[in-house]
This record gives C-alpha cells, sequence and structure tokens, in this order.
C-alpha cells in the first residue's frame, strides 16, 4: 500500500523536518532572550529597587489614609490643634496661685480634681500676643506617662479627626512656636508636637524654686 500521508518538500524537492525546524526556533529564541537579559547581580539590583519602590508606594497609601484625632484650642486668635492621646482632660480655669521665681509662661498652680498642676500660658512660651483671661478660657490638662501640666487656652473648638495627608510641613514665617509644629493643615490649623513640648525642660519646675 502507498504512502497516502503528504509530505512537505522544499523546493529542490527534499522533505522538511519540521521538528528540526521548531527545535532550531526555539532555541534561538533562548539564545535571544538570553542575551538580552541583564546579568544576575544586575537582575538583583533591579528587583532590589522595584521592592523599595513597591515598600514606599505601600507606604504613601497608609500615610494618605492615616487620621488622628486632635483638641482643636484657640491662641491669641490663632487656631491649633494637639493630638487627643496627650490631652487628659480639658478644665475650666479656676483660681491661680502664683510661683515665686518661675519663667514668666508659668502663671502657676492649681488644684485639678485634688491634683496640683502648673499652669502655663503656651501663649508667652510660644511668644505670642496676649489676650485678657475670659469666661471662656480652658486649661487643656497635658500628660506625658508622669509628666503633667495644663496649657492655658483662649476657647476650645472642639474635637475631630484630622487626615495626616492634609499636615504640610511647618512655615518658619507662622505666628509663633514653629519650632514646636508638626505641621499646619490647609484650614491654617497649627498641629503642635506635644511630645517636644511635654519633654521641653524648660517646662518642668523646680518644686525647690
Amino acid at each position: 500500500m502507498k504512502d497516502l500521508k503528504p509530505k512537505s518538500r522544499r523546493a529542490g524537492g527534499a522533505a522538511v523536518d519540521w521538528k528540526e525546524v521548531k527545535r532550531r526556533l526555539l532555541s534561538a529564541s533562548a539564545a535571544f532572550d538570553a542575551a538580552l537579559a541583564p546579568p544576575p547581580e544586575e537582575r538583583r539590583k533591579i528587583l532590589r529597587s522595584r521592592a523599595r519602590e513597591l515598600a514606599q508606594e505601600a507606604g504613601e497609601e497608609r500615610a494618605a489614609g492615616e487620621t488622628v484625632e486632635v483638641v482643636e484650642l484657640l491662641l491669641a486668635g490663632e487656631r491649633y490643634g494637639i493630638e487627643a492621646s496627650y490631652v487628659r482632660e480639658v478644665y475650666p480655669l479656676k483660681e491661680v496661685t502664683k510661683l515665686p521665681g518661675t519663667p514668666p509662661f508659668v502663671l502657676g498652680i492649681t488644684n485639678v480634681r485634688g491634683r496640683i498642676v502648673a499652669v502655663n500660658d503656651l501663649r508667652r512660651f510660644f511668644g505670642l500676643p496676649e489676650t485678657p483671661l475670659a469666661a471662656s478660657s480652658k486649661l487643656v490638662i497635658l500628660h506625658r506617662g508622669e509628666m503633667e501640666f495644663g496649657a492655658l487656652a483662649d476657647d476650645i473648638a472642639g474635637v475631630r479627626s484630622l487626615p495626616l495627608a492634609e499636615v504640610q510641613p511647618p512655615m518658619t514665617t507662622h505666628a509663633g512656636g514653629a519650632a514646636y509644629l508638626r505641621g499646619i493643615t490647609v484650614e491654617r490649623m497649627a498641629l503642635l508636637d506635644a511630645e517636644k513640648i511635654l519633654t521641653d525642660k524648660r517646662i518642668v519646675i523646680d518644686e525647690e524654686a
């Protein structure tokens, strides 16, 4: 019986070995890819760089969604925010007993629920204009560990959640306390660095004074 299976032939009449053609094409393709691929050390550098980029992008996405609860207060007509986790309570300003030999920003001490608390005027501490005390004046009790003092505020605007993405680097021309700012919001509210304020050695009153 004759072989009826068709055979591919070249123009000269010889049969074409398609398996060999396929093998050569695959071999040529692999060689071409290898020629274009970077060496192992370069590949590692590329992978490390890409990993850093992805980590940075992920960090920026997390930061864009992060918020912080702040207590918004008024000082000399300016709006300031302080992280709520550093605020123990807001207390009506009552009688203050003056202390001799203390810095000008220390108004004195007062009794808050049986605790003796120093009263500091952040307006003087930041070099802001002073306004007379009013019925709206409040004492914001700040704390960090065992450190505690009362910060005088002209008034309290409230508590709100602040997206950190809205906080821009502080401007050196800000009205006061630029060294103690975390940043400024688009609404011109200055976010205070409570950690820096509470660890400032000038805030600590020498009990022996």
